[in-house]
Order: structure tokens, then sequence, then C-alpha cells
């Protein structure tokens, strides 16, 4: 499909909705309801034979020169960048907003961004750790424990761990709150009772780092059902690279809100992968300490059903 279709196809969502506002992922959802034809030839890929590998790259393709196609022919399309994830929105009067004297709203927005930027930039990426825990527990429902690479055997020799060790892992318990005996029909099913989680940890995401930072995302987490990339800082021009790249490899991306965690936020999420790939979760296990520790809590989860609340989010 040409890119002057998909410029159109912003113009015409964001008109039709001029009270909203949207992320990339919202407008594409728009776009499999509103253009069900026009879409139909992508879903004949293979590289997008799942709807939320569909909706990744429609939201990959509104970025970059389709919105600002869109903007240079049709004045009314705008943008919000700050706070993250970028917002798209139908600005009814697109010349008062043009008028607007730079420098003000400059002043404003870095006013209104300052004492959240200042923050997490005194924060070192260890620092994060528990801040990210505390968020996955309580918004997310996951039992989490950090992963300490200092805690490994280096047998591998000099270089042998690279990109090894994620920074988080966790686990989800599906089955809580189930009838006793749906679990223990489930036990004997090939269903897991878990979905286990990945995070590799970054404080900014640029374009001098983001696709060093998310093959390391790849290399850590990919073992898991959910691999992600968390950061507190993600630039304006890295989005496009970061949706294409999630697209492909089904790592998501969530953004950490240090000044106000709870309004974190999964700007991409991860591609579920059916199963855990074991043999590299053996691999790290023979190296990590924390990490045996990691699956040796999972497993007595799944044979008991129970929570140890003191070992887990620490």
């Amino acid at each position: 499909m040409r890119s002057t279709t998909r410029v159109q196809m912003i113009i015409e969502t964001l008109r039709a909705h001029p009270e909203q506002r949207f992320t990339a992922r919202e407008l594409a959802k728009l776009f499999i309801e509103r253009y069900p034809q026009e879409i139909a030839e992508k879903r004949l890929n293979p590289r997008y034979d799942t709807e939320e590998k569909l909706i990744a790259q429609l939201a990959a393709e509104i970025g970059g020169g389709r919105t600002a196609s869109a903007k240079i022919t049709c004045r009314n399309i705008a943008t919000k960048d700050k706070p993250r994830p970028r917002l798209y929105y139908w600005e009814p009067n697109p010349e008062q907003a043009s008028d607007a004297d730079p420098a003000v709203m400059q002043l404003t927005e870095v006013a209104s961004n300052t004492a959240a930027s200042s923050e997490a930039a005194a924060l070192s990426e260890h620092e994060l750790y528990p801040l990210l825990i505390e968020y996955l527990s309580e918004d997310q429902g996951l039992q989490c424990l950090r992963i300490d690479e200092r805690k490994s055997r280096n047998s591998k020799g000099k270089g042998g761990n690279h990109w090894l060790h994620p920074d988080i892992v966790a686990m989800q318990p599906l089955d809580q709150g189930w009838n006793s005996a749906v679990r223990t029909s489930a036990q004997y099913s090939n269903q897991s009772s878990v979905r286990l989680w990945s995070f590799e940890v970054k404080k900014t995401l640029s374009k001098s780092n983001v696709r060093e930072c998310f093959f390391q995302a790849v290399s850590n987490s990919s073992w898991a059902n959910f691999g992600y990339l968390v950061a507190t800082d993600i630039g304006n021009d890295v989005e496009g690279e970061l949706q294409m790249l999630c697209g492909l490899h089904g790592i998501g991306v969530l953004l950490l809100n240090t000044d106000s965690l709870f309004d974190s936020q999964i700007m991409i999420p991860a591609q579920e992968k059916p199963s855990v790939d074991w043999q590299s979760v053996n691999r790290i296990v023979q190296e990590n300490s924390d990490f045996h520790d990691f699956v040796e809590q999972v497993g007595h989860y799944q044979q008991t059903g129970r929570l140890i609340a003191v070992e887990w989010n620490k």
C-alpha cells in the first residue's frame, strides 16, 4: 500500500475523532476497524500472521515520514511528544497553535518536564531496578526478582556471559483464584500455569544506542514468554526504529516514569511466545545463582500453587 494512502488514513481518522488523542498503536487499531479492505492486503503477508504483529507494523508505518506528510497535507494534524509516547490529534485551530511564541512554548514544555527529567537523570541504572519491581508487582501483578550479574560464575571466561543476564525477571501466575480441580487438571495438560517475563533496563534510548540496547534485550530476554526493553527516557527520533524492531523480534518497550511511577506505560507490548526456551534458561541457571533461585521458585509454585512472599519482589 502506498504511503499516500496511509497518510490519508491518518488525516481521516483524526478528523473523525477531533476530541481525542491517540498513540500510534491506538491509531493502528482504528485503521483496522475503519479500513478493512485496505488492510486485507497487509494481512496476506506471513510476517503479520497475528493481530499483534499487524498492529505493531501499522503503528510503525504511522510515524516518521508519513506523519510529516500528513502535517504538510493537512495543518490540523498535530502531535505531542512529551511526555512519551507520542500522541496524535486533530488541532481545530492550527493558525492559533502555529502563531504561538516558540520561545514561550519551549519554556512551558521545559518547565513541565524539568522535575521528572532531573529526577530520572540523577538515578543510576541500578537505582531503577527497585522502582521497576514496585511498578511491575503492584500494577502488573508480577512476582519479580533482580538478577545480579556479579553473582555469576563466569565459567565461560572473559566475555563468555556477554548479554546473557536480564536485569529483572518475573513470574505471572495465571491460576490464582482457580478452582482446585481446575488447577489439578491443568497440571496434567500441556498448558503452563505461569508466564515468565524478562526485562532489560536502560536509562535513555537515543539514535546512538537504540539498536545496541534493543539487541541486548533480544539476547537477554528472548528465552521468556514476554521480553521487554525498559527506559526512563526515549528520544523523539527513535520510536519508529523501535516499532520496526519490535515488530520483527517480538520484544516490547516499557517507559518507566520515575516521577509518577504508576503513570509508567507499555509503549509497545511484547509478542507472547507460546513456550519458554528452557535450553537458554539452563544456560543462565548454570552461571547465575539469582537466576537459579528464580527458576527454583517458579518450580515450587507450579508444584504447590503457593507463593512464598518473602522470596519475591526483591
